[in-house]
């Protein structure tokens, strides 16, 4: 088959590798200039390994593997540490593989097989699908192209999903929190514990990695109106967030944030569709079913999502519409299990009073205590 993909993140890169491997022809396009390195370090879970590990991938990934989680503690006002991250309640088995965004997209990239293409530098404008004939296509280069089969792998905000399935607002759930993270190089070559502190449904924290250093922030929050592209508006709403908190390292950390160019900013919102395929447009990953970063397992799904995908078109005979069908089928488990851990992700890192924040910490300390 000759396939689009839309996308070259993890579950783009992983949809390439998996269809190219099984002798599509796959063409990624992707909007940036180049491959997107920037993010606090992901966790690979379950099922997950296996995908990774009959891509060929395994040992190389295992290579990468850091232990942040591992050396995060919770710590009250004077930074003195009160509680450890509690990765048995987090993790699916001691298997589970942490790594940087960076080392994970750059260990797929070179994966690519031969029969798959990253165009950077444009993205996907129009879709028309003609059944039997295809999807024709129009880029916003001004090309066109017609295949067999367009994967939306272009995330929570994906512009594939906006032209098949409809607006964003109507298959978008808000959690309740948001999420920002800045770069602090004055601590790239600190040592020590992470550190994550809390006041009431707020969390600020220092994370070093990769031989750098960020602040990250969350806290709770209806939905606040604003477009995911303005920078000024995402430093506006987080000072806001923090605003009157001064206690532990707060105010120089929003300093932080407020001179990153490069701030992300994001909302935790879960993706909810009835159906991840309409015609020969499927979606993949968290254009079709993010769970949020309060779960720790969008990379897992994008993995295994592209696996499934894979392996049901392989099985088809050329089926397209029973391929899909199953490709679902088999995800939506995995999606709605990943999906049902971010409730209990944002009551751990963002308890809504003072007393909550005690009873968690309290809570972390005996389970730690009873631990082998």
């Amino acid at each position: 088959m000759h396939i689009l993909v839309s996308g070259a993140g993890i579950a783009g890169l992983a949809c390439a590798i998996q269809l190219g491997t099984r002798g599509h022809d796959v063409t990624v396009v992707e909007y940036g200039r180049g491959l997107r390195l920037r993010g606090t370090p992901i966790d690979i879970r379950g099922d997950a390994i296996a995908t990774v590990d009959g891509m060929g991938l395994l040992a190389r990934i295992r290579r990468h593997r850091v232990d942040m989680s591992e050396r995060t503690w919770f710590v009250d006002s004077a930074g003195e540490r009160v509680a450890p991250l509690p990765l048995a309640q987090i993790n699916d088995s001691a298997d589970d593989i942490e790594l940087l965004r960076e080392d994970l997209v750059r260990v797929l990239a070179d994966a690519l097989p031969d029969t798959a293409a990253i165009r950077f530098g444009d993205s996907i404008a129009a879709l028309i699908d003609g059944g039997a004939d295809g999807v024709e296509v129009r880029f916003a280069s001004g090309r066109t192209g017609r295949y067999d089969l367009v994967v939306g792998a272009d995330g929570q905000h994906s512009a594939v999903r906006g032209l098949v399935f409809g607006p964003e607002e109507e298959y978008t759930r808000h959690l309740g929190a948001y999420f920002a993270l800045a770069d602090l190089p004055g601590e790239a070559r600190a040592e020590g514990a992470n550190a994550v502190y809390n006041v009431p449904g707020r969390m600020a924290g220092v994370f070093r990695y990769g031989g750098g250093a960020v602040a990250v922030f969350q806290f709770r929050s209806d939905p606040v109106d604003h477009d995911h592209r303005d920078l000024d508006a995402q430093k506006r709403i987080l000072l806001d967030a923090f605003a009157g908190h001064r206690s532990w390292r707060i105010p120089e950390l929003l300093d932080a944030a407020r001179a990153d160019p490069g701030l992300y900013f994001a909302a935790a919102s879960q993706i909810h569709l009835p159906s991840w395929h309409r015609g020969r447009v499927v979606l993949v990953g968290d254009a079709g079913y993010c769970p949020a970063f309060l779960s720790g397992r969008g990379t897992s799904l994008a993995l295994t999502g592209a696996r499934f995908l894979a392996e049901e078109l392989h099985r088809s005979g050329g089926d397209h519409a029973a391929a899909l069908a199953r490709y679902e089928a088999r995800q939506r488990p995995y999606a709605a299990s990943a999906q049902s851990r971010a409730d209990s992700g944002r009551d751990r890192m963002l308890p809504p009073t003072w007393a909550a924040i005690a009873a968690r910490n309290a809570a972390l300390r005996a389970a730690a205590a009873k631990a082998p």
